[in-house]
């Protein structure tokens, strides 16, 4: 059983990034789970499964120029369809 239907991943790039800040804020802001924040302070990878993806883009986008970014639906895709 799926808790949060969209798998959010993203690549953030920006100056002096930090793992645990954005890590933090997600947990506290964004209701999600499965969360993965990797990186350095140039370049960090997301992947956050939430209900609420446009909070993750938006919170990423403010750190700095987002790219590479996926939405899936993992509620389609349990049921055999694209997501």
């Amino acid at each position: 059983m799926l808790t949060y239907q969209f798998d959010t991943q993203l690549l953030i790039e920006g100056k002096n990034l930090s793992e645990d800040a954005i890590e933090e804020y997600l947990e506290k802001n964004i209701e999600g789970d499965c969360l993965l924040v990797v990186g350095d302070e140039d370049v960090i990878k997301i992947h956050y499964h939430t209900d609420t993806p446009w909070k993750v883009l938006e919170y990423g986008a403010s750190l700095g120029e987002i790219y590479d970014v996926v939405v899936e639906n993992m509620k389609r895709q349990a049921d055999g369809l694209n997501g």
